[in-house]
């Protein structure tokens, strides 16, 4: 099927309703496409190469005074920025705006080879003006759903759903056996479009998208928005023919009909009656449209862009051998594509050949002539790598070429947008900042950086960046290994390993970041300030882990003036864990200040020295705590005590150490807290040894409810003191006592927690336990290894030994 001619109008018409095809034909000879008439429509599909390629010859015949494109109104200051020789595609227009509903944003991409862009390089090329003629977003956004699914959904204006997704199109899908919309669409207009005149090619494309977009009601029309926009163009071209005598209109295809056939005044009608999903401007609202790089990632439509192509990369290479008038531009493209595909491979060590790829491109050529097409395309391309590449069946395993093959088609390009007035100081010092340490913001795909934390300045320079951006942006960079210092984890390490990624979507979020400051140290600093007033006064330990987030990023100063704040927070917050939490990120901060740019600091030792004053003071508390508190809460007494034993000056009172042992006189102290309390304050030398021991088995001996915590007490001794069943036999004889007097239902519910009480012991340290559990009951240590018999076969046995001893029984046989 080359032309629309072959489709056969009995189908359209049973499908469609259409009263007669050739009224439609008419409509296009007299309103839509005729260079004797003052306007000229041109209906495209976005990012098309082959509308392109028309539409330059149409520019050069038709000759306009006036070029009207598809595109938001308040882009128009932005047309220069756009066609400046040192902006290079693909770049986009991002448009933002905030009103009483809240927030919105979307983008109109650009590609080499899209049509408006094509547009606008060659009205500027000509001198001839252009124009911008839709309306801006926030007039037709529709605010279904909730806001945090519109929040994470990336919107183009220039969707095409309604076209490529009507059931004229689904129809014409199967009768053709393509695939998909971009099938027959590549099939029909990309490589079935190069061979015809422009006015067959314009006249295809305009009745494809008229039929399809006659598969729609009115009302469903006016709910897309589609025709208020339609309505708002067709004024604007209305402007412009009183202005000048040739007026050129490039729009999407699914709007030229309503263009020439609509006079907007019913449009407007139906808007009143229905129920305003579609808006017009009601009430004030901020705006604002900013020039920025976009990625041929983004631009495929396939990764979830709403409009265009896919393969962007692919009908870029197509889009070069248009512009240099090359012969057959498909076969020499896949030709292309194939060589580095198989070198990719090899280099991957890949097991491919000379004689594979030449079988990729015979294929290729071989399914071109049995579809009917002159050129075997990106369809015929991918079947092609299928057959020759994938060897035996598709898995995951052998998948290798196709995902290299998508990548190729995909591509990796950025765009850069030329130096103008309209550039968001936040950007610039991104892109200056991420320039300096030689960060790769001029490719998509991740990157990785290694950073030497305590050897080299420049790492720990780097580092901040990255985290003053993840603060911003968190999409931009992820820690993927290191020392993770507000989760307390891995501090022992000393590199940082991160992996990061630029697109448009960075640049966006930065964008919307430009509120708080022009600089990424101001706009992390403000938005760390508004943070900030959202931690009541009380938790000093939010705000000093903000604190720690500061230094992190290198805002040194900020954190200086969290201080106060902390002290404040310090002084008035009652609750043990939060004042440990505290007094960690204190500690932490003040060990590692040199690496955190805190060297010469006063104040950080009065700090540290606070909270930990103020942490023993809530010791009395304790006895009333809950159980799920009690995990933290073991790790706070061992901080108090590490500090405690230490050196320094400042923890060396007997505040501590009194607090303990009047925890230790309180018979309500839950038993996994008297445990570790006994442990360090027998550490420290305040308690006997031998109290250990005493405690334990009074839990041991004590009563049901005591017994069963008695694991529980273990886990707390364990937790600090090991060393006291590792070396003293008598709390190994007290727990062997216990085991022994335990029924099988008491030892069975007691098992978890006695477990848990003996992960606080290394390996070795249970094989040390084995052995002294085996001298104990007499037995050789290498039986303890011996597996133990599986449970279902005990019960097996169990159950026939008491079948025999009632068969024993019934014979008088014991």
């Amino acid at each position: 099927m080359d032309r629309l001619d072959h489709i056969q109008p009995a189908d359209a018409v049973s499908l469609l309703d259409v009263t007669d095809m050739s009224q439609l034909r008419a409509i296009f000879e007299s309103r839509v496409y005729n260079l004797d008439q003052r306007t000229v429509y041109f209906p495209i599909r976005h990012h098309s190469p082959a509308c392109s390629h028309h539409l330059l010859r149409v520019i050069r015949e038709y000759k306009p005074d006036l070029i009207l494109i598809e595109g938001p109104e308040s882009g128009n200051s932005l047309i220069p920025v756009l066609t400046d020789e040192k902006t290079l595609p693909p770049v986009s227009l991002y448009y933002t705006y905030e009103d009483e509903y809240g927030r919105e944003a979307c983008y109109y991409p650009m590609l080499r080879y899209s049509p408006e862009y094509v547009a606008l390089k060659e009205a500027h090329r000509l001198g001839i003006p252009a124009q911008f003629i839709d309306l801006d977003y926030r007039h037709v956004s529709r605010r279904a759903g909730s806001s945090a699914e519109q929040e994470q959904k990336e919107i183009s204006i220039q969707d095409e759903t309604l076209l490529a997704g009507s059931a004229f199109i689904s129809r014409l899908c199967q009768k053709t056996n393509c695939r998909s919309f971009d099938e027959l669409w590549e099939k029909v207009f990309e490589i079935g479009g190069l061979e015809k005149t422009t006015s067959e090619f314009v006249q295809d494309v305009f009745m494809y998208c008229t039929l399809s977009r006659m598969c729609y009601t009115q009302e469903r029309l006016i709910a897309s928005g589609d025709l208020l926009r339609e309505a708002h163009m067709a004024r604007r071209i209305k402007e412009a023919e009183e202005q000048y005598q040739r007026v050129l209109v490039i729009t999407g295809g699914f709007h030229t009909y309503g263009l020439v056939t609509s006079t907007g005044q019913e449009v407007e009608q139906e808007k009143e009656k229905s129920t305003p999903q579609v808006k017009a401007d009601s009430g004030e609202a901020q705006q604002q449209m900013y020039p920025m790089v976009y990625t041929f990632a983004e631009a495929d439509r396939l990764n979830g862009y709403a409009s265009g192509m896919p393969y962007v990369n692919f009908y870029d290479q197509i889009w070069d051998q248009l512009v240099h008038s090359a012969k057959s531009p498909y076969r020499v493209t896949t030709l292309n594509v194939i060589s580095r595909l198989m070198r990719k491979l090899r280099d991957r060590e890949e097991h491919v050949s000379t004689s594979d790829a030449i079988e990729a491109y015979r294929l290729i050529q071989g399914l071109a002539e049995l579809r009917g097409k002159q050129e075997g395309g990106v369809y015929e391309l991918m079947d092609a790598a299928l057959s020759s590449l994938v060897k035996g069946e598709l898995t995951i395993a052998t998948d290798k070429p196709l995902q290299e093959l998508q990548l190729l088609l995909t591509g990796d390009a950025i765009g850069s947008v030329a130096p103008h007035a309209f550039h968001i100081p936040i950007v610039e010092d991104f892109k200056s900042r991420c320039t300096a340490f030689k960060l790769q913001i001029r490719t998509t795909g991740q990157h990785k950086k290694v950073l030497d934390l305590y050897a080299k300045p420049e790492h720990r320079l780097i580092s901040q960046l990255f985290q003053c951006i993840s603060y911003l942006v968190p999409e931009f960079a992820k820690r993927q290994a290191g020392p993770d210092w507000i989760a307390q984890r891995d501090m022992n390490l000393v590199r940082e390993t991160w992996e990061y990624m630029y697109s448009s979507r960075i640049e966006a979020r930065l964008i919307e970041n430009s509120l708080y400051g022009g600089t990424l140290a101001t706009a992390a600093t403000r938005k760390m300030e508004e943070q900030m007033q959202d931690i009541p006064d009380h938790h000093s330990g939010d705000l000093a882990q903000l604190m720690l987030q500061a230094l992190l990023m290198g805002l040194q100063e900020t954190a200086l003036h969290l201080y106060a704040k902390v002290r404040a927070a310090l002084r008035t917050d009652g609750h043990f864990l939060s004042l440990c939490n505290s007094l960690t990120i204190l500690n932490r901060i003040h060990q590692h200040r040199r690496l955190l740019g805190l060297s010469d600091d006063p104040y950080l030792p009065e700090l540290v020295s606070e909270a930990y004053s103020n942490a023993v003071d809530k010791l009395q508390q304790l006895s009333r705590t809950h159980a799920d508190e009690h995990e933290g809460i073991v790790q706070g007494l061992k901080l108090l005590a590490m500090l405690a034993e230490s050196s320094e000056e400042r923890f060396q009172n007997t505040s501590f150490r009194t607090h303990l042992n009047e925890l230790l006189s309180d018979p309500k102290l839950p038993a996994q807290l008297e445990g570790v309390c006994i442990a360090i304050a027998s550490g420290l030398g305040d308690r006997r040894r031998e109290e250990i021991v005493e405690r334990a088995r009074g839990y041991i001996r004590g009563g049901p409810v005591q017994m069963r915590q008695t694991a529980l007490f273990l886990q707390g001794v364990f937790t600090v003191a090991r060393d006291a069943f590792l070396y003293e036999d008598q709390l190994l004889f007290e727990l062997n006592g216990l085991i022994e007097q335990l029924s099988y239902d008491d030892f069975i519910a007691m098992v978890p927690e006695l477990r848990l009480a003996f992960t606080y012991f290394t390996p070795m340290e249970t094989n040390l336990i084995a052995e002294r559990v085996a001298k104990l009951h007499h037995v050789n240590s290498n039986e303890m290894l011996i597996p133990a018999l599986d449970e279902q076969l005990l019960v097996q046995y169990k159950t026939q030994d008491e079948a025999l001893r009632k068969e024993f029984a019934a014979w008088k046989l014991i």
